[in-house]
């Protein structure tokens, strides 16, 4: 994520538009972005999102096989985003430097293993390990599916298509939104085990489709790149597969840092105060680092200048503190509250799944970046300010509509940050940024999971939901200013020096 490399982007995404290129066809075939390429990177991308989420109808049975309540439960939640948030950027630098397909194999390769532990997991606190272990390994699919597309919109001299971009989308978010019903199912009939267990066949197949059709990491960019770049060959091949520095102090004093950070906010109920020591500590000495280092992790004076990509991780880590919030308060109010059984209370949250699906497909054929944007914090104030009018008596078909509105946000927010990103962040870092991205969502989720054992205790109850949606609508009127504030959106989101 280098000051060369934005320019590099800028220079690239000029000539995409050049006349020549914009009279192509709107859509490659096959060979390019068809399905042989498309199928291994959705199904490795979707391996994060559904197990974010699949384990929230799970979590009720889970407590009462080992006797622990939502409080406690709320660390299978937060251990996956804690190991999500810290790999996610690590695994993306690997992806921009050793080749995504490297890294992508390796990540399907740590989900079986994880997915076993947690399938034969004899105490709670196995069951923990093993989802920060999966966290790790299903942390690698998404930054290495976007570097690859990068790679491959280069060599092919044409820009990724916003389609394809929406593909991408649509498998996280959408095995997101189906992951309570799926978790759900599986409980019902095979056991909570199953949760886990059901990774090994996903992870395998993923990587045998890696195998067969991703492209060799030696075939990113290659002369091509050199050739339309001129004199910034050299910078683009310090890039690639092999070349440049992993900085590998920098991610240490990156994750040093994250993770004292998110372990004091997994503690809200006993906030730890001397966590916020080693926090400070450990993020003094990486500004340090990162800023005499000639090839940072994170290039602090790149995001310095590049404000909208800034608000992009802002708008992220909000949006997605509400959709966890609601998430996975709404599935335990069910249960607890409404007294739904895990299956049935997946069932009732199907019509989020399907609207956020929908409303995925729409936001990637759009063009725009801001409207989107605006129409989902919109959405997000407005099924929050629903929310907390339910109660245990509330009919099954306010439930139902209650979860469609709030479907909406989330596919609108899913492509709108994703395309921004893609559009923002420096041509050979977008592996790291696309993994800085998910940073946010997953402190977004780490701090709901934490305000959720706050907010509801032992028991999810009513008054704690109402206290959720109230927050809901407070983020969400704050995400609208931002949204409408950003100016930068109203040009695609690209950054200043795209011109």
């Amino acid at each position: 994520m280098t000051d060369s490399a934005s320019r590099e982007g800028a220079g690239a995404r000029a000539a995409d538009a050049s006349p020549a290129r914009s009279a192509r066809p709107a859509r490659p075939d096959d060979r390019a972005f068809g399905a042989r390429l498309m199928a291994p990177l959705l199904l490795g991308s979707l391996l994060n999102p559904v197990n974010s989420t699949m384990i929230a109808t799970s979590l009720v049975a889970i407590g009462r096989d080992f006797r622990v309540g939502a409080a406690d439960t709320a660390w299978l939640v937060s251990a996956l985003y804690l190991s999500s948030a810290v790999g996610q950027p690590c695994m993306g630098r690997l992806a921009d430097r050793i080749g995504p397909r490297r890294v992508f194999l390796a990540g399907t390769l740590t989900v079986c293993a994880a997915g076993l532990i947690g399938a034969l997991a004899t105490g709670f606190t196995l069951l923990v390990v093993s989802r920060a272990v999966l966290g790790i390994g299903t942390a690698a699919a998404y930054p290495a599916a976007m570097a690859l597309l990068r790679a491959e919109s280069r060599r092919l001299g044409r820009p990724t298509p916003r389609y394809v971009l929406g593909r991408l989308s649509l498998a996280t978010l959408g095995s997101a939104a189906v992951g309570p019903t799926l978790g759900g199912l599986l409980v019902a009939t095979a056991g909570w085990r199953a949760v886990f267990a059901v990774n090994v066949p996903l992870a395998l197949l993923a990587g045998a489709g890696a195998l067969a059709w991703l492209p060799g990491d030696g075939r990113r960019g290659g002369a091509r790149d050199g050739e339309r770049g001129g004199g910034r060959s050299a910078a683009v091949g310090s890039a690639g597969p092999g070349g440049g520095s992993l900085d590998p102090l920098g991610i240490g004093l990156f994750a040093g840092a994250l993770t004292c950070a998110m372990f004091f906010l997994l503690r809200l109920r006993d906030p730890q105060w001397l966590l916020l020591a080693p926090t400070a500590v450990l993020g003094a000495v990486l500004v340090w680092w990162q800023l005499r280092h000639p090839e940072p992790f994170i290039d602090l004076r790149m995001l310095a200048r590049n404000r909208p990509l800034v608000l992009t991780y802002l708008r992220q880590g909000l949006t997605y503190l509400v959709i966890y919030c609601v998430l996975y308060g709404f599935s335990q109010w069910l249960e607890e509250a409404h007294g739904y059984s895990s299956f049935h209370a997946g069932l009732v949250m199907l019509p989020m799944s399907g609207a956020a699906a929908l409303c995925s497909i729409v936001g990637a054929r759009t063009k725009g970046i801001r409207a989107p944007l605006t129409v989902a914090a919109g959405c997000l104030t407005a099924g929050s300010a629903v929310f907390s009018l339910l109660h245990g008596t509330s009919p099954l078909l306010v439930l139902l509509c209650a979860g469609a509105l709030f479907g909406i946000p989330q596919g609108l927010a899913s492509t709108g940050n994703q395309a921004a990103v893609y559009a923002q962040a420096p041509a050979d870092g977008v592996g790291a940024a696309a993994g800085l991205q998910r940073t946010a969502q997953y402190l977004g989720a780490i701090t709901a999971s934490s305000l959720i054992g706050l907010l509801y205790g032992q028991q999810a109850a009513d008054p704690g939901l109402h206290r959720i949606a109230l927050i809901g609508v407070v983020l969400g009127l704050l995400l609208i200013v931002l949204t409408a504030a950003d100016r930068t959106l109203r040009r695609g989101g690209t950054t200043p020096t795209d011109g």
